[in-house]
């Protein structure tokens, strides 16, 4: 009679688990983008950076997580050509900026998430420069596709150059603190 009741909890526990089983599913990093823009006092720049690799965990349809690595080297300036757009390329990957030569990628590791419907309010862990910082915002999923748009303040990754809360005097040279991620991923 033991091994009977034994025998059913083992049954029931592994019907549970199948149930319940988080799915993960790859981002095809050769379709999904992201792209990026940076504000100063005289314009804005843009331009992209490549997903090195990327997986949403899901819990039947709701998201419940996912991680993500972004390719710093990649960094890419679409709104200028020719020596101007190399200059600021090579300006964006020196330690001023990203410093990707010792810090080669940036990773956002998803912590928590509120479902509401298809639009998620999604909390995670964002490591730029070997810093990590809390990051929130507001994700959207739609069939085999995820959109969000991130406002990130580089100050907190020890990123300083050009930014009138460090430096004084900076008048049209001034740079904003922050900048924004518009991503599109595909899975």
């Amino acid at each position: 009679m033991k091994n009977i009741k034994i025998v059913a909890v083992l049954v029931l526990a592994i019907s549970f688990f199948s149930f319940t089983l988080l799915k993960e599913r790859q981002v095809d990093v050769e379709t999904s983008k992201i792209s990026w823009i940076g504000k100063k006092v005289t314009g804005s720049h843009e331009g992209t950076i490549n997903l090195q690799s990327g997986v949403l965990k899901f819990d039947g349809k709701k998201l419940v997580g996912g991680s993500f690595v972004m390719d710093m080297s990649t960094i890419n300036v679409t709104d200028m050509q020719g020596k101007g757009k190399a200059n600021l390329e090579g300006h964006l990957k020196s330690d001023d900026f990203f410093g990707v030569e010792k810090h080669k990628t940036a990773t956002l590791e998803i912590t928590k998430v509120t479902n509401q419907y298809s639009d998620y309010e999604v909390t995670g862990q964002l490591t730029i420069k070997g810093i990590t910082k809390p990051i929130s915002f507001n994700m959207v999923i739609k069939e085999n596709s995820a959109s969000t748009k991130l406002t990130i303040d580089r100050t907190k990754f020890d990123i300083k150059y050009g930014s009138a809360s460090f430096i004084d005097n900076l008048k049209d040279k001034a740079i904003s603190d922050d900048f924004e991620l518009d991503v599109k991923l595909s899975f």
